[in-house]
């Protein structure tokens, strides 16, 4: 259950990260106070929003079941691992060798450090 909730965390963190890199993409634009109307069409912001505060609580969920030094790197490095994945999927940009090398290197680094929990 603790790992479970630590991928619906890194699941929600990078969910979040993609919206918002959406709501920033033409034809929307950053929420701006001059334009507050337009500011709340911009669903992928406030979803985006939304699944970062989903993701904190995930996060506080998991600090109750895991150490400190397990549940951080697997979250951080979760999601940037997944978010790297995403940019490719969703957005077309581009995933060079060294990209795969690093995601490679971050996994056995996470993987070393929570050895002796799992």
């Amino acid at each position: 259950m603790k790992w479970l909730i630590l991928i619906m965390g890194i699941l929600s963190n990078a969910s979040a990260s993609v919206l918002v890199k959406m709501a920033m993409v033409p034809p929307r634009k950053f929420p701006s106070i001059q334009t507050p109307l337009e500011s709340l069409s911009n669903w992928p912001f406030w979803l985006g929003l939304v699944l970062y505060g989903a993701a904190f609580l995930l996060y506080a969920a998991a600090l109750t079941k895991l150490p400190l030094n397990v549940a951080h790197p697997v979250l951080t490095a979760g999601a940037v691992a997944t978010v790297a994945l995403f940019s490719v999927l969703i957005f077309r940009e581009n995933f060079y060798w060294t990209t795969v090398a690093g995601i490679f290197l971050i996994i056995a680094g996470v993987a070393l450090i929570t050895a002796r929990v799992a």
